[in-house]
């Protein structure tokens, strides 16, 4: 049984200000294994007062100063791999290997990624008489979600800290064993009291308190398009900088080639991985019309061949998360099915042979139109849905036609095709063809966010610019 009931607040371990805790199941036997103490609002004020004192010193801080220190937490991560690994296993269900080769890696090379961008960063540089100097921001509050916990904390905390922002976290509560392993990770790195800080809690006791506190500077939140808006308005009173990576309903183009059941393969396995728990899944499948019946086909012998089961054994997917969000996926399963979609693979209830767990089937629907919810909602678990179009336009106008704009994906033969379609996709990011690249800026257009995280432009979203005007005579 885990047990992390204190906080990490100005380079301590301390009690909380109430006893109120959570207990953590593992979604794949549905069992108790851990607590976790819930924080409010008096504990966000001593972690955000604690940040607040650490700011000066370490927005003064050498760009080498702060590549040492985030060196130093390089070295601490990794030699608790291990451990993290077997913790995401154990909050949030995800297969053993799947932790221990993606989730964990994606934390360490979003640091290494940081650490890159660092070393050569401009803080500062002249155009003409003008010096443009880029200073930290402050005190960042920064909000993760539990789908891929190491991943959105490393790409939150890593430049945060680079840039020499000081940080309270407010991981997931239900997902907080890793994110207390990465506290301690940081705190064997010996990082200046008060530059990190850990508040365990829930959204409305510490996540609305966080996004509304007056000394933080900048928040940045990454969940529901529902839960942004409330962060949103939580933070306008103090008029605080709001980084948003919200939900999708990102689409996947395949093109009318030789490659289509290569495309077709690749995105349902990449909308099935992780149990569908991924913002920028392709969760909508566009094929051309008269090939509809062989990519069902391919769609249908690929989800049927993923092994659903105990995630500590070898398999290709573990249950979702929680069983809310088990009965949400259902009910959009059913919902897709009651509005006339057709049942290609998978379908409502728990795999055969599970019969306790949030284990989902992986599903396919076919003769889904843009109007039905699970054709517009996002559903967050491993649910595809399939739609037909006739020539490229209406394939643009279908795969446009939603509230969101995280990712888009193009697959196909013709590369300059692919690239003319990705450019009239409306998406943060489209990939071509499975291409993937950690560094690549990440964040969504309409209801899917604003800013971006990963790479150089994550640092900008971290950075206030002074503009120093007569610097430059001044100087001669």
């Amino acid at each position: 049984m885990r047990e992390y009931l204190q906080f990490y607040v100005d380079g301590r371990w301390v009690e909380p200000s109430s006893t109120a805790v959570r207990d953590v199941e593992d979604p794949a036997t549905e069992e108790v294994v851990g607590r976790v103490a819930l924080g409010d609002a008096q504990d966000v004020d001593a972690a955000a007062r604690a940040a607040r004192s650490a700011a000066p010193g370490w927005a003064a801080s050498t760009r080498e100063e702060r590549l040492e220190a985030l060196e130093r937490v390089q070295v601490e991560y990794g030699r608790r791999a291990g451990d993290l690994a077997a913790a995401i296993t154990a909050e949030m269900g995800a297969p053993a290997t799947l932790a221990r080769d993606v989730h964990v890696p994606s934390g360490t090379q979003h640091l290494a990624i940081a650490l890159d961008v660092l070393r050569t960063y401009p803080f500062s540089e002249q155009r003409g008489e003008t010096l443009l100097v880029r200073e930290p921001i402050g005190v960042t509050g920064l909000i993760t979600p539990w789908n891929w916990p190491l991943n959105q904390i490393m790409c939150k905390v890593a430049p945060a800290l680079a840039t020499g922002c000081t940080v309270v976290l407010k991981p997931s509560e239900a997902a907080p064993f890793s994110a207390h392993l990465f506290a301690e990770a940081l705190d064997a790195a010996g990082l200046p009291p008060g530059v990190f800080n850990l508040v365990h809690g829930d959204g409305p006791g510490a996540g609305s308190a966080l996004s509304r506190h007056p000394e933080v500077d900048m928040v940045s939140f990454t969940g529901s398009t529902r839960a942004g808006v409330e962060v949103a308005r939580n933070a306008a009173d103090t008029v605080k900088r709001v980084h948003q990576e919200l939900g999708g309903k990102s689409p996947l183009v395949v093109l009318d080639d030789d490659l289509l059941a290569e495309g077709v393969a690749r995105g349902v396995r990449a909308t099935m991985v992780n149990s569908g728990q991924t913002c920028s899944a392709p969760t909508r499948l566009l094929v051309p019309r008269h090939r509809l019946d062989e990519a069902l086909a391919v769609a249908a012998e690929v989800a049927d061949g993923l092994v659903v089961g105990d995630p500590n054994g070898p398999v290709d997917l573990g249950p979702v998360v929680s069983g809310a969000q088990w009965h949400k996926v259902q009910g959009l399963v059913e919902s897709g099915l009651a509005e006339g979609a057709r049942l290609v693979a998978g379908g409502p209830g728990r795999p055969d042979g599970l019969t306790r767990g949030h284990f989902v089937r992986p599903t396919v629907l076919a003769g889904v139109t843009p109007t039905m919810r699970v054709a517009r909602e996002e559903v967050f678990g491993p649910v595809l849905v399939v739609l037909a179009y006739d020539d490229l336009d209406e394939a643009v106008r279908l795969a446009n036609d939603t509230d969101y704009g995280l990712a888009a994906y193009v697959s196909g033969g013709d590369l300059d095709l692919a690239r003319r379609l990705a450019g009239r996709l409306v998406a943060g990011q489209v990939s071509i063809n499975g291409a993937y690249d950690l560094a690549a800026p990440f964040g969504g257009y309409r209801r899917s966010g604003n800013g971006r995280e990963c790479g150089e432009l994550a640092f900008a979203e971290f950075l206030e610019t002074k503009a120093v005007m007569g610097y430059g005579s001044a100087a001669a």
